[in-house]
């Protein structure tokens, strides 16, 4: 049986580096590309494809995770494999919330990708050791770990937001917020909005420019 691939990245050279591999494989037919997220649902939904493998960052536009979610909402959806560099907890548990069946990094070596994409094909969790082990952590300490909210909340102060600004890009009070961070200082021990982008960062929860 022939796993039918969608390769979803704004980078060309990425793309042709990816299709190079996955051609080398005789169960792997790669029938469609997206240069952007949007491309990518709507590919999704017109081509007979298996599995998508994701990127999430497109530049501006629609995210990979957004992109996940409307693919995968749809009945009969072909599995969506997250192939990206970042490993911090906000893209993982963003992914793994849309729905991905997988999360991949993208040095990952052509046999570990290839396994990936056939156990995301039989409706299986691929995931890249240090994926797992990081959700492996949140799930032994959950009390220290940041929710999703959170997470989301830190990545836009990181982004140079005010609280003004992420009450009106998350739909919350700025009260919600503010309270949101009071949670986040206390779990990583910090007092300061430049401390806890700081301690998350070196602590890959979190991506910093």
């Amino acid at each position: 049986m022939t796993i039918r691939l969608l390769l979803a990245d704004d980078h060309p050279v990425v793309r042709a580096g990816l299709r190079a591999v996955l051609d080398t494989e005789a169960d792997f037919a790669v029938v469609a590309e997206a240069a952007t997220a949007e491309r990518a649902v709507e590919l999704a939904a017109r081509e007979p494809v298996d599995v998508v493998l994701m990127d999430l960052q497109f530049g501006p536009g629609m995210h990979g995770s957004e992109a996940t979610a409307l693919i995968t909402a749809r009945p009969g959806a072909p599995r969506v494999l997250v192939l990206t560099t970042y490993d911090t907890d906000a893209d993982i548990l963003a992914a793994v919330e849309a729905g991905a069946s997988g999360y991949l990094l993208k040095d990952a070596p052509p046999e570990e990708l290839a396994a990936a994409v056939r156990t995301a094909a039989a409706g299986q969790s691929a995931l890249a050791p240090a994926v797992a082990l990081r959700l492996m952590d949140r799930m032994r300490t959950p009390a220290e770990a940041l929710t999703k909210r959170e997470l989301e909340v830190l990545q836009l102060v990181a982004d140079g937001l005010s609280n003004q600004q992420i009450s009106k890009q998350l739909f919350l009070s700025q009260a919600t917020v503010k309270s949101h961070l009071v949670h986040v200082y206390a779990k990583l021990g910090v007092e300061s909005r430049t401390a806890a982008v700081a301690a998350a960062s070196t602590r890959r929860l979190i991506r910093t420019p």
